[in-house]
């Protein structure tokens, strides 16, 4: 019973009541033990709780040991580095977004930086920016210790034509179960267009056009800004791929929150579909450079995001033993296998340290602005423990190796046996 509690971290604490966050509890509070739990009123306990994953293992007990003699506790929120990038970034976007709204000067190609197509591809990657480095680590409780903050830079997501309530509920419902076939909103979204998980031969999930995905996914990750923008789930804020995997979103908190996800689509669509109309003309020209400033976005942000968890090698069934031998799997060691990185420190100033995957998964509510610092022990102590680190130098070698991913997902390549070896 919450009700009297008083949560350092705010008011967030109230967003998943009524559901079973056992999972998204671990991995925000990765200092907490079983004493801080004493600080809340218990009313019960669930006797037929049967976990699939299992905390506190010697390998996260060891990265948590090492890691926490880096970033000490109560500093792993935003450095003064990040805030300014933050700031760089809400400073890049605001400009941008006056320059869309106002600009009458679409199809005035004279000077080329006045144009419509240069206004909106720079507008789209600004809105992919706000995405990227300011509202992600926010809405993790991770770019300050003071609620209000994360609260109101969160608010990017709704800024970019997303919604902030929506996007918590199925982005930490991810983290929690990255991988899972059963549990994880992001493993397949994208169904039944094109399917991030590896389906066996001849299960319904798999359909004959998935043959060709490796060819158009891409394409259809372009489309991410019109989907989102237009998706009515901002209305009741059910996120319908949470939803799908059980946790329902019918508390106070999020019921007393729906005119406001309302209000701020509104806005969106009046500053960025309706005034550009306005200002240029109802007409085919003008919907294609608003098409085209959605797909900027979309392809700056989703290429990205689809690089974490698919591609060659990765864990796509973290739960395998688990449904075998009914045996807990430890988390921290499926948040590496399923994961990956790639690049440095620049990548991750520009990613807002998504590139830096592996270590985000393991940390979430740590500011990427330290993952460039953790990340050379995080290899080092999966390599003791046998856990596999994809890392790769360079972003195009990681996104070679999602298309080969998606290419082999999508044929059932990895189902078939191999000539000769007789191995899958």
């Amino acid at each position: 019973d919450l009700t009297d509690f008083v949560h350092p971290g705010g008011e967030v604490i109230k967003f998943f009541g009524g559901n079973d966050v056992t999972v998204q509890y671990k991995m925000i509070h990765p200092y907490h033990t079983g004493k801080h739990l004493e600080k809340m009123r218990a009313v019960g306990k669930v006797v037929d709780f049967v976990p699939e994953y299992e905390f506190d293992t010697p390998f996260e007990r060891e990265i948590k040991s090492e890691v926490f003699k880096i970033v000490r506790r109560g500093r792993e929120f935003g450095t003064s580095g990040y805030f300014f990038r933050a700031f760089s970034y809400i400073a890049f976007f605001f400009f941008m977004q006056y320059t869309f709204t106002t600009s009458t000067t679409f199809f005035n190609y004279d000077n080329w930086y006045e144009s419509g197509v240069c206004i909106a591809i720079a507008f789209g990657v600004a809105q992919a920016f706000i995405g990227l480095n300011v509202q992600h680590d926010a809405n993790h409780g991770a770019a300050s210790k003071r609620p209000w903050i994360n609260d109101l830079l969160g608010f990017g997501t709704d800024l970019i034509g997303s919604c902030k309530w929506n996007w918590m509920a199925q982005h930490w419902t991810h983290h929690a179960y990255t991988n899972h076939s059963e549990k994880d909103p992001d493993s397949f979204s994208s169904e039944p267009m094109f399917a991030f998980n590896d389906y066996p031969i001849g299960h319904p999930k798999r359909k004959w056009w998935h043959r060709f995905q490796g060819a158009y996914f891409l394409f259809m990750l372009g489309m991410y800004w019109l989907s989102t923008v237009f998706n009515p789930q901002f209305m009741d804020l059910r996120q319908r791929g949470a939803q799908y995997v059980g946790i329902q979103m019918e508390n106070d908190f999020i019921v007393k929150r729906r005119k406001y996800a309302i209000a701020m689509r509104a806005s969106y669509i009046f500053l960025n579909i309706y005034r550009p109309f306005a200002n240029n003309g109802l007409s085919w020209a003008t919907f294609g450079i608003i098409m085209l400033m959605g797909i900027a976005e979309s392809l700056t942000l989703s290429v990205l995001f689809s690089l974490s968890h698919n591609f060659v090698h990765a864990d796509r069934d973290p739960m395998e033993s688990f449904k075998k031998t009914g045996e807990p799997i430890c988390w921290f060691k499926s948040q590496v296998e399923t994961s990956s990185t790639y690049g440095g420190a620049i990548s991750g100033y520009l990613t807002g340290g998504l590139n830096f995957q592996i270590e985000h998964h393991l940390f979430p509510r740590m500011s990427s602005a330290w993952y460039p610092y953790i990340a050379p022990k995080v290899r080092e102590v999966c390599k003791k423990h046998g856990v596999k680190y994809a890392y790769y130098p360079w972003i195009w070698q990681n996104l070679f190796s999602t298309f080969t991913y998606m290419h082999r997902a999508g044929t059932g390549a990895n189902w078939e046996l191999k000539p000769l070896s007789g191995r899958a």
